[in-house]
């Protein structure tokens, strides 16, 4: 039961969630803080842990969800429910529409999709601002903070403006100054 359970809520998710996986997080709460599956705090976590992992952000999350709830099996029963509904609509839309950029039905869909996306990726960035940069009337802006911040958003800006240098070592250099400093 618990492998049927973990495969329809993720394959609800996959299937309900266009736009990619920022567009997913407000699904992805309701689904495993409401639903009980995770805390508000490991949600958070994980969504850290799954924006500086590869692989996409819906697929992480039910891969970490499935694990703790049932072990290596629930990992990947709530991957596979997660990845389904797109392989199983892109092999759908595959066989029926073979100009499918030339179609102008498909291209106002599109198009209306990509407007609901960017709304549900806002809403998700609100969350996570709220909920990790201003939590419990402790905000990351304290007078203690701030000089640090902008020191390092300064550097950081200077370094990506003049000089290209990978995301990586900027991800590593904001846990480390994070471990340090907050």
């Amino acid at each position: 039961m618990t492998y049927l359970m973990l495969f329809s809520v993720f394959f609800r998710i996959g299937l309900f969630t266009i736009g990619g996986g920022l567009a997913s997080l407000p699904l992805l709460y309701n689904e495993m803080v409401d639903g009980g599956f995770l805390s508000r705090q490991e949600f958070i976590d994980m969504l850290a842990v799954s924006q500086s992992t590869p692989g996409p952000i819906g697929i992480n999350m039910a891969t970490y969800t499935g694990y703790k709830i049932a072990g290596i099996t629930g990992s990947i029963t709530a991957t596979v429910g997660m990845a389904a509904p797109s392989f199983i609509i892109i092999i759908i839309i595959a066989s029926f529409i073979r100009n499918f950029d030339k179609n102008k039905y498909i291209r106002s869909i599109l198009y209306v999709l990509r407007a609901l996306s960017l709304g549900l990726i806002a809403s998700a960035a609100w969350y996570v601002f709220a909920n990790s940069v201003i939590t419990e009337g402790i905000s990351i802006f304290e007078s203690s903070n701030l000089p640090f911040l902008i020191l390092f958003s300064a550097i950081a800006l200077c370094f990506n403006t003049f000089k290209r240098i990978h995301p990586a070592v900027f991800i590593a250099i904001g846990a480390i100054a994070g471990i340090l400093f907050l």
